[in-house]
């Protein structure tokens, strides 16, 4: 049962529909559990999703009259990025009402960054159903929008996979190399982790809804591992 009350206080909002906020917390894995639930979250992740990047756009289209349009595509796709919306369902524990599986939940579902990113998108998109656009660009610009100062100054929009091959080829005079270390979940919703290797030596590893995003995430945290940063 979610404490609207306490929601509403965490995150300064005046919910009219508390049906759209509730779908908003259940994830697919316990319609599985439970059949007299008829819809998990993914429709409004959906919806939240397409909100998420027009505002996102807009922002960055008049902040950055100047940049030019592949730049601002970089910078949105770390905005938007899972790890970024992870980190914004954290904060403001969006986690704790969560609806998952009995397995999922002993698994750790309610901190694996995939499902808050997902959990994050579906509640914008309640957000919109419940009192539209302007407040949901509201939310976005308080919780979301605030992390771009951080990405711009430590250069978190760099391509993480094309900067790593290159401080890889300059340093080690070799090409890194993705491999599968893992799977896990079912075909509807798998989570991947890959490593990255450089001369056969494992340099970190990733996670991620698709091999290509834990392969971004891999190379994201090498560049960590190594300290290597964009000049």
């Amino acid at each position: 049962m979610i404490d609207f009350e306490k929601l509403q206080t965490q995150l300064g909002i005046q919910i009219k529909d508390e049906e759209v906020y509730s779908r908003a917390f259940i994830h697919r894995s316990y319609v599985n559990e439970n059949p007299s639930i008829e819809n998990d979250n993914e429709r409004l992740e959906f919806l939240g999703d397409a909100v998420l990047e027009l505002v996102v756009t807009e922002e960055l289209f008049n902040k950055y009259p100047n940049k030019p349009e592949g730049e601002l595509t970089a910078l949105r796709s770390a905005l938007v990025r899972g790890k970024t919306l992870a980190k914004v369902s954290l904060e403001l524990g969006l986690g704790e009402y969560l609806l998952l599986s009995k397995g999922e939940e002993n698994s750790g579902g309610r901190e694996k960054s995939y499902i808050l990113a997902n959990l994050c998108e579906a509640f914008i998109g309640a957000i919109y159903l419940d009192q539209g656009y302007t407040e949901a660009e509201r939310f976005i610009k308080e919780n979301i929008l605030t992390h771009l100062d951080e990405i711009v100054e430590n250069a978190l929009h760099v391509d993480p996979k094309t900067f790593f091959q290159e401080m890889a080829q300059e340093h080690d005079g070799v090409t890194p190399e993705y491999k599968l270390i893992s799977d896990s979940g079912p075909d509807h919703s798998k989570s991947f982790v890959m490593g990255v290797y450089i001369a056969e030596e494992l340099i970190a590893e990733g996670e991620g809804t698709s091999k290509q995003k834990a392969e971004i995430d891999a190379a994201r945290n090498g560049l960590d591992v190594k300290g290597w940063e964009p000049k």
